[in-house]
């Protein structure tokens, strides 16, 4: 059946709430506990009982807020077009916004206890299933200041995020590309979401126009996006500096107790495993016969032909026999998101672009993306149901104060179940020219999720440090730096055209405080647990699903190291790029046979 004939699944979000009648009821809900909960505000030192009391009402609060929230936001991606949906999500908006100031109270009154009084609290029994949520929040003790302090600082805090604002206002609305016309004839409106399908032309005169007109847009603005970006890591650093951290790096990698020595030597053996990189990019110029590779020639498939199409039902059964390594559990979990209708994937007017999986606690974790039938879309699916099981395993097994998992392990069982697929179909297929198809998809991934994304790491480490040592971040100076780096990550086999240096200017991620480096340790640590799955021995399965189930009961190394990854040292990214190593041999052994 062709996925245009077939009928496409859609959520069930009666599952949350039945009628609007009932989600408006708990919305009515929100501001009294809002309100009960300030009510703590001045006592949550006098005794552990009254903390409890506190903490309890905290998190029930949340756990109302996330329900209501998520259906909102959730009936609004489905058909941004429909007003009541506008209108709901809305309310929810303007009543947090709202109500905030009275939540705000808790973390610095918290921190203001005497530390033996908290020590004392944390010991009683009234505060023992919140303890570890406690101690996260305690561990910033040493870099909070003074109560004038933080209310001033607090009544910087938009201005201070004002040079974000900035980048997504000049970036998000006020560019203008213009329009190219492809070796067609055919006019394409060129904008972000665009510029990546036109890269992927396999004309590359049309590749180059893009890419130029792209970049002319951004070298006339160039001295706006550097000054925007200073303010981003000026923030970072001054931020460090008045908590006392001593860097930004440090003061971002505590939250999640990550020592700066994974950043680090995560850069290091990524400069290491350069030449398998270098090798990639020399396969890529000869296959597709250029003189020279540029920046505009990365993402046209090396094999157009190979594309397949596959009914959604296909689709729901290659996920399913790829994850079989999991075991009979996880296939019956997996088995509930398409008989539960977690998934939206028909493509309609109004619907939000892209992919997610999205839910809270006391819903499914529904996946919302468009399904039209070629491969790129079932390996979304298998992402995005990872990211699905992750959470719904957490919200299994965890109580809701320890659900919800860490943005450092967020990709890892969504990249998991990419690599599971990824072997899954190079077993069932004997086609040369397929199983090449597949190898260069792994390798343009790991390209982008480890190499394309460390080389963004090195050069925010850069800018922060740049900063920290009182140098001024100016247009030329990044562009400098940023060709250099281009230049020494992608190797001889590419002459990269000049615009490249302002690559820099039009990634948002720059502004998130050092958050890149987690997608390249992030697929490192999934590529070693897909391997143990394949190894079919019980023992590792388990500890994976211990993963799963996880949330963030413990710190993040500690978690992944109990799945079979030791994060802290460079050993997984080394392993990862060995991997690529592999796949890149791979490829040339099955376009030799083509």
């Amino acid at each position: 059946m062709s996925p245009k004939s077939e009928k496409l699944p859609v959520w069930d979000l009666e599952a949350i709430y039945a009628n609007e009648e009932l989600w408006q009821q708990d919305f009515e809900k929100i501001r009294p506990l809002t309100e009960k909960f300030a009510s703590f505000k001045g006592h949550l030192g006098d005794s552990p009982e009254t903390l409890r009391d506190a903490v309890n009402t905290s998190l029930e609060l949340n756990r109302l807020v996330e329900k209501v929230y998520v259906y909102a936001h959730l009936t609004l991606d489905q058909e941004t077009g429909v007003d009541a949906s506008r209108a709901r999500y809305g309310k929810v908006e303007s009543l947090l916004a709202e109500l905030a100031p009275l939540e705000a109270y808790f973390t610095p009154e918290l921190l203001q206890i005497p530390e033996e009084k908290m020590k004392n609290f944390l010991d009683s029994p009234e505060l023992a299933f919140c303890r570890r949520h406690l101690e996260d929040i305690l561990i910033e003790r040493p870099h909070v200041l003074s109560e004038a302090e933080e209310k001033l600082l607090g009544g910087f805090s938009q201005v201070l995020r004002l040079s974000g604002t900035l980048f997504n206002a000049l970036n998000d609305t006020d560019l203008e590309f213009g329009s190219i016309r492809d070796s067609e004839g055919k006019s394409h409106k060129l904008t972000h979401g665009s510029f990546r399908s036109l890269m992927e032309n396999p004309d590359r005169e049309t590749r180059r126009r893009t890419f130029k007109k792209l970049y002319k847009v951004y070298r006339s603005f160039r001295n706006t996006f550097a000054a925007a970006l200073e303010g981003t890591v000026r923030r970072h650093t001054v931020g460090a500096q008045f908590r006392n951290y001593p860097n930004a790096l440090n003061s971002a990698l505590t939250p999640d107790r990550v020592p700066e020595s994974v950043y680090r030597s995560l850069i290091s053996a990524v400069h290491e495993k350069l030449p398998a990189f270098y090798e990639y990019m020399q396969l890529r110029k000869e296959v597709l016969k250029l003189d020279r590779l540029d920046m505009y020639d990365m993402y046209n498939p090396l094999l157009p032909g190979c594309s397949r199409e596959y009914s959604f039902s296909q689709a729901e059964q290659l996920i399913k026999d790829a994850v079989k390594p999991l075991g009979e559990e996880y296939g019956k979990f997996i088995d509930l998101a398409f008989k539960q209708r977690w998934i939206d994937t028909p493509e309609r007017k109004g619907k939000r672009s892209g992919a997610y999986s999205s839910g809270c606690f006391d819903t499914y974790p529904y996946i919302l993306m468009t399904y039209k039938g070629q491969l790129d879309d079932i390996f979304t699916l298998a992402h995005e149901l990872g990211h699905s099981m992750h959470s719904f395993y957490s919200n299994r097994t965890q109580p809701y104060i320890y659900a919800d998992y860490r943005i450092f392990v967020a990709e890892v069982a969504s990249t998991t179940n990419e690599i599971l697929l990824f072997e899954h179909l190079l077993s069932q297929s004997k086609d040369p020219a397929f199983r090449a198809y597949l190898y260069a998809h792994m390798a343009d991934e790991i390209r982008g999720t480890i190499y394309r994304q460390t080389m963004f790491a090195e050069f925010e480490l850069f800018m922060h440090e740049s900063v920290e040592q009182g140098i001024p971040l100016t247009a030329e100076m990044l562009s400098k730096k940023y060709f250099e780096l281009n230049k020494e990550y992608y190797g001889p086999a590419v002459e990269p055209s000049k615009e490249i240096e302002l690559e820099w200017a039009r990634i948002p991620h720059f502004h998130y405080n050092f958050y890149v480096y987690k997608y390249a340790t992030g697929m490192s640590a999934a590529l070693k647990l897909a391997a143990n799955l394949r190894s079919g021995e019980p023992a590792l399965r388990e500890a994976y699903l211990g993963f799963l189930k996880a949330g963030s009961s413990k710190d993040v190394l500690d978690i992944m190291k109990d799945a079979g990854v030791d994060l802290s040292t460079p050993a997984p990214v080394c392993d990862a790029l060995d991997y690529f190593a592999k796949v890149v041999q791979n490829l040339k052994a099955e376009l030799a046979k083509c």
